[in-house]
């Protein structure tokens, strides 16, 4: 299996970070699934995660990252020069895991919110797993 990208689907910026690792990710290896749709939901639940999980979650093979380490784990897939965001492992998950929750816990309020999941163009719907 693919790595697999959970994010929120109605979020603005997570949708832009999809679309970003999407640009970044030449080589088609990332696939993608809303949080809110039955395959996120099914992930959610065959990886023993709560249903409200509120975070990007990175499944790569068969390990769960969550928070800062998901993102930092979609960053060593994406082609140069977008993989140098991967450096910022130096940081310690004390200082990046805070910095990430407070922007997820604001994305609303700083970026907004779709009324609905996005809709992944043709080109690259085969990388959407719902």
């Amino acid at each position: 299996m693919k790595p697999v990208i959970l994010f929120d689907g109605v979020c603005n910026y997570c949708n832009f970070m999809v679309n970003f690792a999407i640009r970044h990710d030449k080589k088609g290896r990332l696939q993608f699934a809303p949080l809110q749709s039955d395959t996120g939901k099914a992930l959610l639940q065959q990886y023993q995660l709560p249903p409200d999980t509120d975070s990007v979650v990175f499944i790569d093979q068969g390990k769960v990252m969550l928070h800062s380490d998901a993102a930092l784990g979609i960053a060593r897939y994406l082609d140069w020069p977008a993989k140098i965001l991967y450096g910022f492992i130096i940081i310690p998950r004390f200082i990046r895991n805070p910095f990430y929750k407070w922007i997820a816990k604001n994305r609303y309020r700083f970026f907004g919110k779709k009324e609905t999941c996005m809709i992944p163009t043709p080109d690259v719907k085969s990388r959407f797993l719902d």
